[in-house]
């Protein structure tokens, strides 16, 4: 691990891998990987686009980042603009980050489904979709925590498939 960030040599490695190709191609595209943007992007299927940042990020951005507890690179939803960092989560996930703004690579301007090109910038789907899905972050979560187990519960004791014996 890098001494001054605690960022792992793997992570900083392709992180200037990925800053080399920004710079001499202006954007970096890889397919997904992982669930944690589920649903709007599925672990390798879709492919994203990354560019350089040329402004400051904003509430809803999707910033390709370095963190201390992975060797790749991250790609979450910014839910808050700090000072000195931002406050992210993935779309699929219940924790939050906190991720200096020095460790950003870049920023996701792009991807495509199914053949099917996505700007992030222009999408208007795509702004309803950040923004409901953030607002909706707390019912999701007491959903997934709380009411489908509890109904897992109550259907396992119906069928008679309950394997708590």
């Amino acid at each position: 691990m890098s001494e001054k960030t605690k960022i792992p040599e793997a992570a900083l490695r392709n992180a200037e891998m990925v800053k080399k190709e920004l710079q001499e191609k202006g954007q970096y595209m890889s397919l997904t990987r992982g669930p944690s943007m589920r649903p709007m992007l599925r672990q390798h299927k879709d492919v994203v686009v990354i560019v350089p940042v040329t402004r400051p990020l904003k509430k809803y951005d999707i910033p390709l980042y370095m963190t201390t507890y992975k060797d790749d690179l991250v790609l979450h939803r910014i839910l808050k603009v700090r000072e000195n960092d931002y406050v992210i989560r993935g779309d699929n996930t219940y924790f939050y980050e906190y991720i200096p703004k020095e460790n950003v690579v870049g920023v996701l301007k792009e991807f495509y489904r199914d053949g099917k090109h996505i700007n992030c910038e222009t999408n208007k789907g795509f702004r309803i979709y950040s923004v409901l899905n953030t607002k909706l972050y707390f019912p999701r979560k007491i959903w997934k925590g709380k009411i489908r187990p509890f109904l897992g519960k109550i259907k396992r004791s119906i069928l008679g498939t309950n394997k708590s014996k």
